[in-house]
């Protein structure tokens, strides 16, 4: 069994190049879904977090909209919710290694490199794309302003350090340059697994 992270800045296409591994025959683990099931009715998240932001919690679920207002007006709010959720979701994640059948798992951590991810995967692979073609993708979405965006963006680590970083870097610019390249990957790693 081989982990790869998979990594990349907003709007580089990430969530489209991780269904290209799942349609090569890999199992995928979404960091990002999974703090949605812990956030949702009934998540292990949610007593947590109503012990210490009550006011977070609509409909006995975690509203991430009532936790970003809690965010920007504590400072000290992120690091208390992330005391709580980190831990949680890395229980998530051993529950999947632990039962996916697949040689190959992806796990989607977007924030591998800032929390220090790297160190329990075998390789991580790195999605990148030129700056223009970011923010033209996520102004596209229609779900964020332009200055919600350089945010994100700011706390993010610059792609081009994070490719420098990565074992394997997938350029997104069209989805049949994306595939082929993934295809590589998912070849190179089988053929190590292979000779290992």
């Amino acid at each position: 069994m081989f982990l790869l992270g998979l990594t990349g800045s907003i709007g580089m296409g990430k969530s489209t190049t991780a269904q290209l591994f799942v349609q090569e025959g890999c199992a995928l683990w979404d960091a990002d879904a999974a703090v949605h099931r812990l956030y949702s009715t009934g998540g292990a998240a949610v007593a947590p977090v109503r012990d210490l932001f009550p006011d977070a919690i609509e409909e006995n679920a975690v509203s991430r909209a009532r936790l970003k207002e809690i965010i920007l007006a504590d400072p000290t709010a992120l690091k208390k919710i992330e005391v709580i959720v980190h831990p949680l979701v890395g229980q998530d994640r051993a529950a999947f290694i632990a039962e996916a059948a697949e040689d190959i798992i992806v796990l989607d951590i977007p924030l591998i490199y800032e929390t220090g991810g790297e160190g329990k995967v075998d390789a991580v692979a790195c999605v990148i794309i030129d700056a223009d073609t970011q923010k033209e993708r996520v102004m596209a979405r229609g779900t964020m302003t332009l200055e919600q965006f350089e945010v994100i963006r700011s706390k993010q680590l610059p792609a081009d350090e994070k490719a420098a970083r990565a074992d394997y870097v997938i350029t997104t610019d069209t989805i049949e340059n994306a595939r082929r390249q993934v295809q590589e990957v998912v070849r190179d790693i089988r053929e190590k697994q292979r000779h290992a």
